[in-house]
């Protein structure tokens, strides 16, 4: 894989006074891929930088999942390439993990399980996420926002420069939801590491995301997500409790897909 020079930043609007420049971690450029005939992505761009929270949203098969796994070098583009900073440490968070219920493994064992460092280093990473008191049980025991924090420490284990979250929300209620989400934000804030936070859901992401990117095989719309208190649309989801914590990222297309997942514009 290519890389970036460690001194690449992305351009764009000036710092303020003594701010600085946001360093480019990771870039997709014209990627696609296809199995067979079907075309998973075409002309895939994307920058994702230190410091930021990117997150990749989209319908169930619209190809996040192998875009990601392109990005983490686990599979191969047909086109385009990948280019990432010299260096660069990512911390991977899957959407779910497969334990057997019986087996006798403690949430401080699992954390160390490949890992080189430290007991201490472990337990500060439980620390960070917010379950320290957890060392001890069993993982099979844990609930679903407690496991979701588990595979959040872990992934913060390496130090990463980028972490990348896949439905990092998985099986939490709406309002762990949101704490969950505010721990992210947290984390990339006081780390100063970027954030690519994947979802299949087209209408519910952070209020803190800096940038949403809207998936369907290619990248129907990107941009900030717009800030949404009254909507009577999110009202009716979650309820006016949730305003000012999530956000609607409400955007309109200038095409539609068929049911064979074909480009076409609107009204034909």
């Amino acid at each position: 894989m290519a890389q970036l020079r460690p001194s690449t930043t992305l351009g764009g609007p000036p710092t303020t006074s003594g701010e600085a420049p946001q360093e480019l971690l990771l870039s997709a450029h014209g990627v696609g891929k296809s199995y067979g005939e079907r075309q998973v992505l075409k002309d895939i761009d994307l920058n994702l930088q230190a410091g930021r929270i990117v997150t990749l949203i989209g319908p169930n098969g619209a190809g996040k999942t192998t875009l990601v796994r392109i990005l983490l070098g686990i599979a191969q583009a047909d086109a385009g390439q990948v280019q990432q900073r010299a260096g660069l440490r990512i911390g991977y968070m899957p959407q779910r993990i497969s334990l057997e219920s019986t087996l006798p493994l403690t949430v401080l064992r699992f954390l160390r399980l490949g890992f080189a460092g430290s007991r201490k280093q472990a337990l500060q990473a439980l620390e960070t996420v917010g379950i320290a008191a957890l060392e001890s049980q069993q993982v099979a025991a844990t609930s679903g926002g407690e496991l979701q924090r588990v595979l959040l420490a872990r992934a913060l284990l390496r130090e990463p420069h980028l972490l990348v979250l896949d439905e990092p929300a998985q099986g939490v209620d709406v309002a762990g939801q949101a704490e969950l989400y505010q721990l992210i934000t947290d984390v990339c804030a006081e780390r100063g590491c970027g954030v690519l936070m994947i979802s299949h859901d087209l209408h519910l992401v952070m209020s803190s995301t800096d940038e949403v990117v809207c998936l369907n095989h290619h990248v129907c719309c990107h941009g900030k997500p717009e800030q949404v208190s009254n909507d009577p649309a999110f009202l009716d989801l979650f309820g006016a409790k949730a305003s000012g914590s999530l956000a609607i990222y409400t955007h309109r297309h200038n095409h539609e897909h068929t049911i064979a997942g074909e480009v076409k514009p609107v009204g034909e």
